[in-house]
């Protein structure tokens, strides 16, 4: 298996209120959707989409439960302090529930977390120590003994 990631999907309760919050919201922009069953918007190197949470359930055999935490978070990663707070406020006027306001972080960072719509976990980061190129990609500088 190669070493990547090609698609994150959300199970969502309702379609139309979760495009609202990541397109009205965010300001995201979907390149292909099936109205009330599925949405698909490119990223930089991989593709998020959001699906309707009974069909999910119904494709992968899953026990739904509702959303819960189940130890994992999309991260969204920042090239400031500032625009972590600005990514905060543009999530809260959205209406995403702040789970953790941003704050300096122990590692050297600055982060906090909030809930989208269906409460599904969202980091929004500064690491002082990555780097993001203009296309929005992430690295991670080679370390010593690594």
């Amino acid at each position: 298996m190669d070493q990547r990631l090609s698609l994150i999907t959300l199970a969502v309760a309702d379609m139309d209120r979760a495009r609202a919050f990541y397109e009205t919201g965010l300001g995201w922009k979907p390149v292909f959707a099936v109205a009330g069953e599925v949405t698909f918007y490119q990223m930089n190197g991989l593709i998020f989409g959001l699906y309707n949470r009974t069909e999910m359930a119904k494709d992968g055999h899953f026990n739904d439960g509702g959303a819960s935490y189940s130890g994992m978070a999309m991260a969204y990663n920042a090239r400031s302090e500032a625009e972590v707070d600005d990514v905060f406020a543009q999530a809260q006027k959205a209406g995403a529930h702040i789970q953790k306001l941003p704050q300096r972080a122990d590692w050297g960072g600055y982060s906090g977390y909030f809930l989208d719509l269906d409460g599904h976990p969202w980091e929004v980061a500064y690491n002082p120590f990555w780097i993001i190129t203009d296309e929005g990609h992430m690295i991670i500088p080679p370390q010593e003994g690594s």
